[in-house]
């Protein structure tokens, strides 16, 4: 796994790049159920180098793990990542498999839409 800076102050953490799926890992866009007001910000720094300027929409749990879905400014289609706290900072990594995906994004859409 690389090493990203996410741009939270805590120096390098692991991340991978952006997972997308055919709905990009949202409710489709343009659902409008995204706060736009005070959001936190993370950045991220994609394998290819690109930095993404995110907007934390929220951590939540699905079947005792942790997610996190992140809207990139100006796109309309989240990223959704699994996410774990430790000492070092926030660590994100992609979700591996479809079925977990389809299990994540259904709980996402039902909590934040």
């Amino acid at each position: 796994m690389e090493k990203h800076n996410c741009g939270c102050n805590n120096g390098e953490h692991e991340h991978k790049h952006e997972h997308k799926h055919e709905d990009g890992g949202c409710c489709g866009g343009g659902c409008g159920h995204h706060s736009h007001e005070e959001a936190a910000k993370m950045y991220l720094t994609l394998d290819d180098g690109e930095e993404l300027e995110c907007e934390v929409i929220g951590v939540f749990e699905v079947e005792n793990k942790e997610y996190i879905a992140l809207l990139p400014v100006g796109e309309e289609d989240a990223f959704i990542y699994t996410f774990e706290e430790t000492e070092e900072g926030p660590v994100l990594d992609q979700i591996e498999s479809d079925e977990e995906f389809e299990i994540v994004a259904k709980a996402f859409k039902e909590l934040f839409q």
